[in-house]
């Protein structure tokens, strides 16, 4: 007969998590999409200010870190495609 035992891992602090790859991967995916989002207003963006994304910093900030998260955590991004 078999002992069914799981082993449980001790839970991680807050300083762990933080170094972990489950926290600066996606952390530095939004961090970098915003920073393009941003660009992208600041050097292509619309200059009459009537474009939905383009027109506001804090929009095209939003959607480029919205991206980047995707970009990050997609399927492909896993090699799972």
């Amino acid at each position: 007969m078999e002992d069914n035992l799981e082993v449980k891992e001790k839970p991680q602090t807050t300083k762990e998590f933080l170094k972990s790859r489950n926290f600066l991967k996606p952390f530095l995916g939004i961090v970098l999409g915003g920073v393009a989002g941003f660009l992208y207003y600041h050097y292509v963006g619309c200059s009459s200010g009537t474009c939905a994304i383009t027109g506001n910093p804090f929009m095209s900030t939003a959607y480029g870190s919205m991206l980047g998260l995707f970009l990050v955590k997609s399927p492909c991004a896993n090699g799972k495609c």
